[in-house]
């Protein structure tokens, strides 16, 4: 997330902009910006490798506390910004994190979390003021950068993120990738496969809906303006305003997740056809599969410009396809593009195309989970040549990948094996239904049945009268062993900006006093 070259060539171009207050960050002044901050970590002892982390809502200078970090040859950790103080704190501790960046309004969680973090020396607030109470450690970021140089530090060296899974099968694992020494300018083999793959390019405009924190947007924003363009950052995701902010800046690039695309889709149709999208190159779309239904409409309405990829971030590979790809082999993530993929069994055994199995790549990139050697081992085969994080999925004859679901996530009913995601992706194309999850909960004949937990759409009555109404359809369109018994509702699920379910906080409930078979 620095300026390069257009730092000194164009420096009065915009870099960042905040949709909602339209704050702008030109590529000069991301420049110097990062260079003090960098200068200031030099002085609070933080030297190549070493770590830091960040626990904010998207604001104008997440970029700038990003960018120090990677012309500093640190280790900078984005953190959920939904946590609570003790989910913080352990990330603290995990990451060895010695400085916070914070803001205000989330400054009294990263307080209490700092409580039970004593590794982290320094607090900075970057829209308030420090507070004499806190010993000194929590100071504003203005004031600490104030008088320090805006020129490069004499020893400029490349620094990545390093994120943390989302935790939505466990405790969150921090994933961190050997830092090469180069300077901070120099492109990465996988920042070049990226923008080739993604066609970014000068004095584009990318649109940014997801949360900074994610590995998706991190890296999307952060190519954007390397590549000259100007990244445009929404503090959170709103339909009708999305498609005004496309108009208003006439946007080239973005990406999305799902969710997005159906809240879009549900808009009234005098909406959705009032504002001109004609600018959009490419659209992206990860992070979760996308039902067929959604993706075919998105394609009648924004044209063949839908680009798909699916690739975890601990980046063990990579498949992608485009529009024209999708449509041949519908419902697929792609094509392995980066990487070596294998669907196996259990026993390790190739499975043939059609048929699901636990998805290895031959590891693109490595990667370590942070001082976690066990899950390390976990998520890799016997001889270390490959790694999973449990996704499983098939190839279609045609060496597309389909995923299934998530292995934890499996439902064993009755000897039979069944992943929730179909039903999911059915469900969220009801004109009813806003959001659902599927998981297993407990029978005593079967060992597991089909249950979903529904989020109504607005205006929408959650009743037993529409529960049966779901569960008609969904036996209308997909085999009965697959769909839900029973539906409950719920006013919101726990679902993240970036489109991860907490699935877990849903289930763990219905177990309570039983022992699930699925973990």
């Amino acid at each position: 997330m620095i300026p390069g070259k257009f730092a000194q060539t164009d420096p009065d171009r915009i870099a960042v902009i905040m949709a909602g207050s339209g704050e702008s960050i030109s590529f000069g002044d991301l420049e110097k910006r990062t260079n003090r901050l960098a200068h200031f970590f030099r002085l609070q002892g933080l030297n190549r490798c070493d770590h830091y982390a960040i626990f904010m809502e998207n604001n104008i200078n997440y970029v700038e506390c990003c960018g120090a970090g990677a012309r500093a040859g640190l280790y900078f950790t984005p953190t959920n910004s939904y946590l609570g103080a003790d989910e913080l704190a352990y990330i603290l501790n995990n990451s060895r994190s010695r400085i916070l960046i914070t803001s205000r309004s989330k400054l009294d969680v990263a307080r209490a979390a700092m409580a039970q973090a004593p590794g982290v020396a320094l607090c900075l607030v970057v829209d308030g003021d420090g507070d004499a109470s806190d010993g000194g450690r929590v100071i504003s970021l203005a004031a600490a950068v104030a008088n320090l140089p805006d020129t490069p530090i004499e020893d400029e060296w490349l620094g990545i993120a390093m994120l943390y899974s989302s935790g939505t099968t466990g405790r969150p694992k921090g994933i961190v990738r050997p830092l090469p020494e180069v300077k901070p300018d120099e492109a990465l083999p996988l920042y070049d496969f990226l923008n080739q793959l993604w066609r970014y390019r000068d004095r584009m405009v990318y649109l940014s809906p997801a949360p900074l924190y994610h590995s998706a947007p991190q890296a999307a924003v952060g190519l954007a303006i390397m590549a000259g363009g100007t990244a445009v950052i929404m503090e959170s995701f709103n339909p009708e305003a999305y498609l005004q902010l496309v108009e208003r800046y006439r946007v080239t690039h973005s990406q999305l997740v799902p969710t997005m695309f159906s809240r879009m889709l549900k808009l009234p149709e005098d909406v959705r056809r009032r504002h001109d999208l004609s600018s959009l190159e490419v659209a992206i779309h990860a992070a979760a599969p996308c039902p067929i239904p959604v993706k075919e409409a998105m394609i009648d309405w924004w044209g063949p410009i839908i680009h798909e990829y699916y690739g975890a971030t601990e980046g063990l590979g990579f498949t992608a396809c485009d529009t024209a790809e999708w449509l041949a082999h519908k419902g697929t993530v792609g094509r392995v593009v980066l990487g070596e993929i294998h669907i196996l069994d259990d026993d390790m055994q190739p499975m043939p195309p059609g048929e699901p199995g636990t998805i290895w790549f031959t590891t693109a990139t490595p990667f370590e989970y942070f001082e976690n050697a066990d899950k390390t081992n976990e998520s890799r085969s016997a001889d270390g040549t490959k790694t999973t994080v449990g996704d499983v999925g098939y190839l279609d004859d045609d060496s597309f990948l389909h995923l299934t679901d998530r292995k934890t996530f499996m439902i064993i009913s009755g000897g039979m094996n069944i992943y929730p995601q179909e039903c999911e992706n059915l469900l969220i194309t009801h004109p009813k239904v806003t959001d659902a999850a599927v998981f297993g909960v407990p029978n005593d004949d079967l060992g597991e049945e089909v249950k979903a937990v529904v989020q109504a759409a607005p205006g929408v009555t959650a009743d037993a009268e529409l529960a049966a109404e779901l569960i008609a359809f969904c036996r209308s369109n997909m085999a009965h062993i697959k769909c839900p018994r029973s539906i409950d509702f719920t006013d919101q699920l726990p679902r993240l900006p970036t489109g991860k379910l907490y699935k877990r906080e849903l289930r763990d409930p219905y177990w309570v006093g039983r022992k699930s078979k699925i973990g």
